[in-house]
């Protein structure tokens, strides 16, 4: 081999080739053996050991408060919701119990219209009856009528129908082999009703079973 080849001449390892030592506290360049640390060096690695430790506990409790003030906000989100929902839901009852109020007090307007004008109706049933209802009061007659259907007020009452003392009201009372429950034989004077309740109930003379 030439002085070419080994500019050195020596023979001697690549100094490129030499294994590097980084950790010049625990292991001896000379023997390349682990070694006990200098006093200076424990106290260093206590203190970069202490240093990590008080990094990571820093790292948990602030993952503690992140945690602890995520649950708070969920807590707080939730109640929201909650107050929100009863909010609403309380809403919609009044709603709907102002409405139930607002059909109630207009069934009761009707009523009372209805009933006070009852004995305008009897008069001009009567009338109808007679063969008197002719003219411009049978126009005006049939104009209140219509008026009161549209808000729900039905004259009822009609002879053969069954005796139901919920809608009718005997004036007269009989016994006949013609029927066979109590009957309606004759309507005295009509019913009137709404929807909701009776405002007159239907006067008769009424008819049972002979026997």
């Amino acid at each position: 081999m030439t002085d070419d080849q080994h500019p050195s001449g020596s023979g001697a390892p690549d100094p490129e080739e030499t294994p590097r030592v980084t950790d010049k506290r625990r292991i001896d360049p000379e023997t390349g053996q682990l070694r006990e640390p200098t006093p200076e060096e424990a106290v260093l690695a206590e203190a970069e050991q202490a240093a990590a430790a008080a990094e990571e506990e820093v790292v948990l409790e602030g993952l503690v408060e992140a945690q602890k003030l995520a649950a708070e906000r969920l807590d707080d989100l939730q109640r929201a919701q909650a107050a929100h929902y009863n909010l609403e839901q309380q809403y919609n009852a009044y709603v709907k119990r102002s409405k139930a109020e607002a059909l109630a007090s207009h069934d009761r307007g009707v009523a009372a219209v209805a009933e006070a004008l009852i004995p305008v109706l009897d008069d001009i049933e009567l009338a109808r009856q007679h063969g008197d209802l002719t003219g411009p009061f049978a126009s005006i007659a049939e104009k209140l009528e219509g008026t009161l259907q549209r808000f729900g007020v039905e004259r009822y009452g009609a002879a053969g129908e069954p005796f139901d003392p919920e809608v009718h009201e005997a004036l007269m009372h009989a016994h006949s082999a013609d029927v066979t429950e109590p009957t309606v034989q004759q309507v005295l004077q009509p019913g009137y009703r709404t929807p909701d309740r009776i405002l007159r109930a239907a006067r008769v003379a009424v008819v049972d079973p002979e026997g």
